[in-house]
């Protein structure tokens, strides 16, 4: 079993130790009417946009997510939030050293020797959460559970339906699958562009993802037979008929108040977070992996930090 087949699966005892975690370091973290910027590179980017959306939604007040290297720092903000799993990427470290002293900063971090906890005014360690895989999963998802939790969310009820993602079937056979596009709406939107993100970093795989409203305005045009459109959460009217007509496969969910349902997959089943539903992306990147003869555990031009000289 490679690496991150295991961490996959450890996602919803993570989220709930996260859970436990917010609780402790609440001092720490955003507090209400406080406006806040979250940063991160590459999927930790992706899980700092999700978080501003929910935060934003649950009315706590103002909230910008940034890549790190694109931090505004000409604007101000009540709290900077920092995600990293390693803690050594050179742009958060950059960004971290620069507003000492101007913005309270706290990092969320895998590694609790990191240079990142030196950096930061405050720093929340999760090694339960870190991994030896160079492609993120359970880091940034745990990075998620624990700042839901502090916007109130019931994060057990979030790990019981990643107890159902991490052991369903999945929804389509990769091998069948030449392209992939993932969709989103508000929040849902950064786990679309981390479940493309994973297929191009775990199988070198041809993936894009875009806000679901925006889809019709240009990248429908490569939908086709042997290629896919796999949606988080809410669905603009007529989308699914939209795509059927380009002969593309069709994984949705579909919404339900807070939680989602995934269309035809899961008939009959309980519906399912869309954060659990990442999982679903995700041991979808590892078995298109599988199927084209890759290594997940070895991806192509990538490690498990990215530190610049």
């Amino acid at each position: 079993m490679a690496y991150v087949d295991a961490e996959i699966a450890s996602q919803p005892d993570c989220w709930r130790e996260a859970a436990q975690l917010a609780g402790t370091v609440a001092a720490d973290l955003p507090r209400p009417g406080e406006r806040v910027a979250v940063v991160g590179c590459g999927t930790s980017w992706f899980m700092a946009s999700a978080y501003a959306g929910l935060r934003e939604r649950a009315g706590h007040g103002e909230t910008d997510a940034f890549q790190a290297s694109e931090f505004p720092t000409g604007r101000r903000y009540d709290r900077l939030i920092a995600i990293t799993r390693s803690g050594t990427t050179t742009e958060v470290l950059d960004l971290l050293a620069a507003l000492r002293g101007q913005t309270p900063t706290t990092v969320l971090v895998g590694d609790p020797a990191s240079p990142a906890t030196g950096l930061a005014d405050a720093a929340v360690t999760m090694p339960f959460a870190d991994e030896r895989s160079v492609v993120q999963t359970r880091f940034a998802t745990t990075a998620l559970a624990l700042l839901r939790a502090h916007l109130g969310d019931n994060v057990e009820a979030l790990a019981a339906d990643a107890e159902v993602t991490v052991r369903a079937p999945l929804p389509i056979d990769p091998a069948r699958i030449e392209q992939a596009t993932f969709l989103g709406r508000g929040w849902t939107v950064g786990l679309a562009q981390e479940a493309a993100l994973k297929c191009r970093e775990a199988a070198t795989f041809w993936a894009e993802a875009y806000p679901a409203m925006d889809y019709r305005h240009g990248p429908i045009s490569i939908a086709a037979p042997g290629r896919l459109v796999w949606a988080f959460g809410e669905l603009p009217e007529g989308l699914p008929e939209d795509v059927a007509a380009t002969g593309a496969a069709f994984v949705h969910s579909r919404h339900h108040g807070c939680r989602t349902v995934l269309g035809s997959w899961a008939a009959g089943r309980t519906p399912v977070d869309p954060m659990a539903d990442l999982i679903l992306a995700q041991r979808f990147a590892v078995a298109l992996a599988t199927s084209r003869g890759l290594d997940p555990d070895a991806p192509r031009h990538l490690s498990r930090s990215v530190v610049l000289a």
